[in-house]
């Protein structure tokens, strides 16, 4: 298993509000721990709900007694919304941050779980490209009714409007997959910044032109920027 983490300011932000976290060895119960959060909000609020966020859930989950995975990640989830929505109760300044959430952990050789909240997304990447996740979004749901068509909505207006954070204004919980992998899959955590400005079938094509996570990484990034950049551009990988 090889993994790695970038993240890029991109070309039309001030400040960088995407955090990341990777381990490969044990946090608490889960055998790894791979996250991806895009900071929403004024000034530096969505870095501060960001970085918040991942600190906090990956404390949580090294101290967690619960006994199953999901109990793990549901607990310390909803703690550290609570927890995020008393900070905020105490520093006006930062009352309506917010931050996407999206985190894998491989169980075995061959189970990969996954829960998501908000618009970052996970995909799975072999011969072909799925997005596992599903974007709380406001043109996600447009095109989920048929109101819009997939190919519209990376560039709606609209396209920001996310539907579900963690976040100062309520506690949410997250939708779980649970899917099979095999060796040689590739897991990929990403924020909008990423989604956005690169489509899946060059996600799919650089991942398979490249053998090096590494190298992977640093291609995918480059294509953001060149793609105009709009966004911060995080992205975790994983190789099975």
């Amino acid at each position: 298993m090889r993994s790695i983490g970038k993240t890029d300011k991109g070309k039309k932000r001030s400040m960088n509000q995407d955090m990341f976290f990777i381990s490969d060895t044990p946090v608490g119960i889960l055998p790894n721990l791979y996250i991806v959060a895009d900071g929403m909000g004024g000034q530096n609020a969505g870095d501060v709900a960001a970085r918040f966020c991942v600190d906090r859930f990956t404390e949580l989950v090294r101290v967690s007694r619960e006994r199953t995975p999901i109990q793990v990640i549901e607990k310390a989830i909803r703690q550290t919304n609570e927890d995020l929505i008393e900070k905020a109760a105490n520093q006006k300044e930062l009352d309506g941050m917010g931050t996407t959430f999206v985190m894998a952990t491989l169980l075995s050789d061959d189970n990969l779980l996954v829960a998501n909240i908000g618009d970052s997304r996970m995909y799975l990447v072999n011969e072909k490209i799925t997005q596992i996740s599903q974007d709380h979004s406001l043109v996600a749901e447009m095109v989920r009714s048929g109101e819009i068509r997939k190919e519209e909505a990376r560039f709606h207006p609209n396209k920001n409007v996310v539907l579900r954070a963690l976040s100062t204004q309520s506690v949410v919980s997250p939708d779980y997959y649970q899917i099979a992998v095999k060796p040689g899959d590739y897991a990929l955590l990403c924020s909008d910044g990423l989604s956005d400005m690169v489509d899946e079938a060059e996600l799919l094509k650089t991942v398979s032109e490249y053998e090096d996570v590494g190298d992977i990484a640093d291609k995918l990034v480059t294509m953001a920027n060149e793609n105009g950049g709009r966004d911060n551009i995080t992205l975790v990988l994983l190789k099975i």
